[in-house]
Formats: C-alpha cells, structure tokens, sequence
C-alpha cells in the first residue's frame, strides 16, 4: 500500500526532546502516513483531510477545541500513555473521537520500581553510592553504616496501593533475605 493510501496520523515530530521515539515512528510508519505539527500548521487545509488519528506521545500534541475543529476526519486519539487525565474526554467524544490509550502496560515495572524503592531506602543505597564515590579514606569511624541492624529478616514494609496499575489492592510485603519474599494479603 502506497503511504498516501494509509491512514494520516498527526504527531508533534519524529525525534528530538518532544517527538516520537524514531524506532516508535518506523513502526508506525509501516501502517499509517506520519504528519508532524510542522507539517500540518504549514498547510492545514490540505493535511487536515488526510489526518484520521492523533498519536500523543509524552502528552504532546495538545489535543484542544481549535485542533479538533480542524481535523473533520479525525477518528480516533491514541495516547502511548497509562492515563487519559490530561484530555478533556466530555469535548473530544463530542466531536465522536475515541480516545485510546494502554491501561496495563508498565503495571509490573512500575511495582518493581517500587520495591526496589523500598529496599534502596531500607539499605540506604543511595548514600551508600555516593560514599563509594568519596573514596575509601571517608569510611574510616562510620561503622554500622549500611543499616541499623545487621538484617532485615522480619521486617515488615507496608504498602497501600491505589489506582489503575495495583487495582487498589492493599498488601504488606514481608522480607526474609535469607529465605523467601512471602506476600500476606
């Protein structure tokens, strides 16, 4: 299929500090038309025909009154992000646009990140890390600096968890370093 037959979709630009990521936008590329903003403000009356989709990325583009106005073909905004906060949804679907997004898709590196967190915090990592970076000499008198016990076994860390990524789940985690991670819901 030729790229004037795919379907238009708007981007802000491909690359750079706000675009598409350029391996993202070769993906794309393979089955719709690419129009950055550049594109379309330099000639609105005929881009605008062809744009179908709005792919936001970071939340860019701004999806406001004016730009829907222009765009009498649009269809659909995909948004590469978890949340839709950030469209007014009540004047997008009154203009029938869907609005799509991907709900799921950092839930478990985001609860990955949070334990790392947690344990980081527990260990003192971070001032571990710089102390590294001090040299040995800095070390000496600081005994016991890691941690104010010689382990974390038995130690509890609490958690409440909300919104979409831990559907509200409310769990406590409790760490045995020397056997299991045991999960009590």
């Amino acid at each position: 299929m030729a790229e004037e037959e795919l379907p238009g979709v708007l981007i802000l630009d491909i690359g750079g500090t706000h675009g598409v990521l350029e391996d993202l936008a070769a993906l794309l590329k393979k089955h719709f038309h690419l129009i950055t903003m550049t594109e379309f403000l330099g000639n609105k009356e005929e881009m605008s025909k062809k744009i179908q989709s709005i792919f936001v990325f970071e939340c860019r583009p701004s999806i406001d009154r004016e730009l829907l106005e222009s765009l009498p073909n649009l269809k659909v905004i995909g948004n590469s992000g978890v949340g839709v906060d950030h469209f007014d949804l009540k004047m997008i679907s009154s203009f029938g646009v869907k609005v799509t997004n991907t709900p799921h898709a950092v839930a478990d590196p985001t609860a990955d990140i949070g334990m790392a967190l947690m344990l980081a915090s527990a260990r003192r990592l971070v001032e571990g890390n710089v102390l590294n970076f001090l040299g040995p000499s800095y070390f000496f008198g600081i005994p016991h600096f890691c941690c104010d016990r010689d382990d974390l076994s038995e130690s509890v860390f609490g958690m409440l968890l909300q919104g979409k990524i831990f559907r509200g789940i409310c769990f406590y985690v409790s760490l045995l370093f020397r056997a299991t991670v045991t999960r009590v819901r």
